[in-house]
């Protein structure tokens, strides 16, 4: 059995793989790092405007910094994503390639309500926790 103790630890290690996956996702759209979009030589708006939240969603949640009003934010773009762009091409997430979207979505959901963990700067800003 894990120690709670641990909670907070495994917390920030999940926010901070998260936050590196999300931040590839804008990276590849903005950047094409480390692979370009396929087929994408000019980003339609909405994919630029996806681009930039992914992008510095990624930095801020990765970092722990602001990371509440940033995984909302991440949280409901992952939501629009999913709506717009997966469920057109079929009801069954894994057949519409949205199960990434909306693993996204709820894991950042629950950023947004649980906080960054012990290892962030939110936590370093917040200074010793009075337990």
């Amino acid at each position: 059995m894990v120690s709670p103790e641990w909670t907070p630890r495994i917390l920030s290690l999940l926010r901070i793989i998260t936050g590196l996956l999300f931040l590839e996702h804008g990276m590849i759209k903005l950047i094409g790092f480390p692979a370009p979009m396929p087929g994408m030589d000019h980003l339609p708006p909405l994919l630029l405007a996806a681009g930039i939240i992914e992008l510095v969603g990624g930095i801020l949640i990765t970092l722990g910094l602001f990371t509440r009003i940033a995984a909302f934010i991440a949280s409901g773009e992952m939501a629009v994503a999913y709506f717009m762009a997966h469920m057109s091409q079929g009801f069954w997430p894994a057949l519409n390639q949205g199960e990434a979207a909306i693993l996204f979505c709820f894991v950042f959901f629950y950023f947004a309500f649980a906080g960054p963990g012990e290892w962030s700067v939110d936590a370093m800003r917040r200074g010793p926790s009075r337990t």
